[in-house]
């Protein structure tokens, strides 16, 4: 079963907030995503618990 969860997240380029929605059953993941905002090129990294859900959600700039 997919576990997703929406989490709010602020766009290392724009400043703006941001709704991302987490598949909690993917374990530990870094991805890229779009800004909806000013669609630049995000690095999500989402840090999960040992109890399964995940920890806190980290966005940084692509090349940095």
């Amino acid at each position: 079963m997919t576990m997703q969860r929406e989490t709010p997240a602020t766009c290392p380029y724009c400043g703006e907030r941001l709704l991302l929605l987490i598949d909690e059953s993917a374990g530990e993941q870094r991805y890229t995503e779009d800004c909806q905002v000013c669609c630049c090129p995000i690095l999500v990294t989402v840090h999960m618990t040992t109890a399964g859900g995940f920890d806190f959600v980290e966005t940084r700039r692509e090349n940095d």
